[in-house]
């Protein structure tokens, strides 16, 4: 028995309450969260009922005896967002202003922006992944999210209600994407600093392919770095900070650094500006991103300039032509990039 109406019966309150072996009431308390004690291995059984069954709340079948839901949802777009962290990333916010301002000019809306951790609660799953509420959802970076078989089942369980679905900022087989391609910035980045003369680099940033990427701009020189060359995780400017302390702390400092990220890159340069480490006399820097600080840094960063708020506005395209399907139906968009020289290197 499922909530979507395909064998015409509609799960109720009471479907639930037998299914998990509790009464209506309580059933009641862990959806509305009112705040009543209910056990926890009580609760559970009930989530475990609500998933099993797809159960959503009466709200929804009155819309759709109403006749309005459906219409409603055709122009209502999902935002499945990796963490509370993307909304402090201004890298995540130009893709989410494009993602915004395409909806808008298009006569479409944002029904809900969540982060995947709150999916994995059958209760909010069941109330908006749902064709009745959205046409389309669109998951960014959820990369650093899928790490578990639960994780997993909770992307399987979207494409089964959702057709109309595309990852930003990352592919997931079987899924339509829009995304920039990460190894050929990071080859593009290094083989800049390898132009200028630059042989002792340091990458600091992401631990994906922009390692590959690093690597393989010394490997198209048959240069012997390839494979030895530093390479130190940071992901944020805190952690840039951080890694560049380890780095330059010791008495043999590399003479560039490429940065995986604009934001890595920002710390890295707050690092060495305290220490008065003259950029780019005597360590140069490039990154990849260019979000908006980038050109205002000290001094403003070279960059490999990623177009943020396009993959947010063709992620909406896809939706709303409904060309963001799955499997065969998938589409993969690669957006290219471009390199802004200015004065870190």
């Amino acid at each position: 028995m499922k909530a979507d109406g395909s064998n015409g019966t509609r799960v109720t309150q009471d479907d639930v309450a037998r299914h998990a072996g509790v009464t209506r009431s309580i059933v009641s308390y862990v959806l509305n969260d009112t705040g009543r004690s209910v056990a926890p291995e009580t609760r559970a059984r009930i989530l475990q009922a609500i998933d099993e069954l797809g159960y959503r709340p009466n709200k929804f079948a009155q819309g759709l005896m109403r006749g309005k839901s459906d219409s409603i949802a055709t122009r209502q777009i999902g935002i499945v967002l990796n963490s509370a962290d993307v909304l402090l990333r201004p890298y995540y916010a130009e893709i989410i202003a494009g993602i915004h301002a395409a909806a808008h000019e298009n006569g479409h809306h944002i029904r809900f922006i969540r982060f995947f951790n709150d999916l994995k609660n059958p209760i909010i799953f069941n109330e908006l992944i749902h064709r009745e509420e959205i046409c389309g959802l669109i998951l960014v970076s959820l990369d650093q999210s899928i790490s578990t078989d639960e994780d997993r089942r909770v992307i399987l369980n979207m494409r089964e209600r959702i057709p109309n679905i595309v990852c930003v900022e990352w592919q997931s087989e079987g899924l339509s994407s829009v995304t920039f391609d990460r190894q050929e910035a990071a080859r593009a980045a290094t083989a800049h600093l390898l132009d200028l003369g630059y042989r002792d680099i340091v990458y600091i940033g992401e631990s994906d392919n922009r390692i590959t990427g690093f690597r393989q701009a010394y490997r198209d020189r048959g240069l012997r770095e390839a494979e030895t060359a530093l390479v130190v995780a940071a992901n944020d400017m805190r952690s840039g900070f951080e890694a560049a302390s380890g780095v330059f702390g010791g008495t043999k400092k590399p003479r560039a650094v490429f940065a995986g990220s604009d934001e890595v890159a920002i710390g890295i340069l707050r690092y060495l500006n305290k220490n008065g480490i003259p950029i780019p006399d005597e360590v140069a820097i490039i990154s990849i991103d260019n979000i908006e600080m980038a050109e205002f840094t000290n001094p403003p960063l070279t960059t490999i300039n990623v177009q943020k708020a396009a993959m947010g506005r063709r992620a909406v395209e896809m939706i709303i032509r409904k060309s963001g399907g799955q499997n065969s139906d998938a589409v993969n968009l690669t957006l290219p990039t471009s390199m802004l020289f200015r004065e870190s290197c």
